[in-house]
């Protein structure tokens, strides 16, 4: 089956992207195309989109193209999803045995939530929210439990940048009380999203640390409501917290540092 255009450019796109990568002076565009076996103005268009996007940059007084700093963010997010799920993945599944629920390890990315890894839960009823989804912070556990650790005026100016974007009846939609969240979050330890996300479904987490003193990520278990009893959060809350401790000094986190204040 032939190659449809929009499939073929990615494919062009993603070439002249390794070629340049492979330089670390940068290539002009004679020899981009040279490489490519592509045509100078086919090569133009594609290296002119890529730079649009913050993925390649050009010099305007040597005339070469460089990696720009999309890509090096991009490279930065693998490598840092690396080592933080290797290290994780057995307390994961300490975590998920403990409590019979899924448990997840995320981080914060412009303004969501993204899942770098989950370990399912045994109960033929669970929740999945699989990796690499993404979910506005202030509707997710692990978001509030990171979001926890910043100043009050941190977490306002992050709001204000991104919204508060609710999800169900039930998600954070005023700056009081969010406030009023982040400071049970610091009193408590830990983060609940109580059906803020997708109705039916619980979620509770506790932040991770790392060796620089800053949150690196969050942990959390998901389940049903059903079964995610307020007794059962608080005592589901207790085992996250202790197994994020844990998991912050296998990291390198000598302590938690104190919680984020206005």
């Amino acid at each position: 089956m032939a190659e449809t255009p929009g499939v073929q450019s990615v494919e062009r796109a993603l070439t002249l992207m390794e070629l340049i990568a492979a330089e670390p002076d940068g290539l002009r565009l004679s020899e981009v195309a040279r490489r490519a076996g592509l045509a100078a103005s086919t090569t133009h268009r594609l290296l002119t989109t890529l730079e649009q996007r913050g993925f390649l940059h050009s010099d305007a007084a040597s005339g070469h193209w460089h990696v720009g700093r999309a890509a090096h963010r991009v490279g930065a997010a693998y490598v840092l999803a690396r080592n933080l799920v290797a290290p994780a993945l057995p307390f994961l599944r300490r975590l998920r045995d403990a409590t019979r629920e899924t448990a997840n390890l995320g981080l914060i990315e412009d303004g969501e939530v993204v899942t770098l890894s989950q370990v399912e839960s045994r109960e033929i009823m669970r929740a999945i929210s699989p990796p690499g989804g993404r979910v506005p912070v202030l509707c997710s556990g692990m978001g509030k439990a990171i979001l926890a650790t910043r100043p009050d005026r941190e977490v306002a100016r992050l709001v204000q940048r991104h919204g508060f974007r609710a999800a169900t009846a039930r998600s954070l939609t005023r700056m009081d009380a969010v406030e009023a969240e982040m400071a049970q979050i610091r009193a408590r330890g830990y983060a609940v999203d109580d059906e803020e996300f997708v109705l039916g479904l619980r979620c509770v987490a506790a932040v991770v640390w790392g060796p620089s003193g800053d949150p690196a990520c969050a942990i959390s278990v998901s389940g049903l409501a059903a079964r995610m009893t307020p007794e059962k959060v608080a005592r589901c809350g207790e085992t996250v917290q202790r197994i994020a401790t844990e998991l912050s000094q296998a990291m390198g986190a000598v302590q938690s540092p104190s919680s984020g204040k206005s």
